[in-house]
């Protein structure tokens, strides 16, 4: 059975939208065509 006192000491409210979105682009993080472009261009100051 759901103890509904327990539960709602564990709630955090969610973020709203334009929080959200300030969360996450204010994060830096490295996607795969980032690592795909630095692979590149270390491939190619290596050949010369």
């Amino acid at each position: 059975m759901i103890n509904f006192e327990e539960e709602l000491k564990k709630f955090h409210p969610s973020l709203e939208v334009e929080d959200v979105s300030d969360a996450i682009y204010n994060q830096d993080l490295t996607d795969m065509a980032d690592l795909v472009v630095k692979i590149i261009r270390e491939t190619k100051e290596a050949e010369e």
